[in-house]
């Protein structure tokens, strides 16, 4: 599912950090080592049929790498 964030994500979570995280092993050799995490999200996001709702949003991140694998989790509206 494609979509588009509108506005910022609120009440940022982390969720696992390092060898916490399941895809640890694929992020690395994919995108490079660093201090992985898993990072968890809210905002209103704009799917691909022009819908805008507002969503639970998952993604990893690290220090020096932006955000990479973003995904819904779930809708909260």
């Amino acid at each position: 599912m494609s979509f588009e964030i509108i506005g910022t994500i609120e009440n940022i979570e982390t969720i696992a950090v390092g060898k916490q995280i399941r895809e640890i092993r694929r992020l690395r050799e994919q995108y490079g080592s660093g201090r992985w995490r898993k990072v968890k999200g809210f905002a209103y996001v704009r799917l691909t049929k022009g819908s805008i709702r507002r969503a639970e949003i998952h993604w990893y991140e690290t220090h020096t790498i932006s955000k990479k694998k973003m995904k819904i989790k779930r809708f909260v509206d």
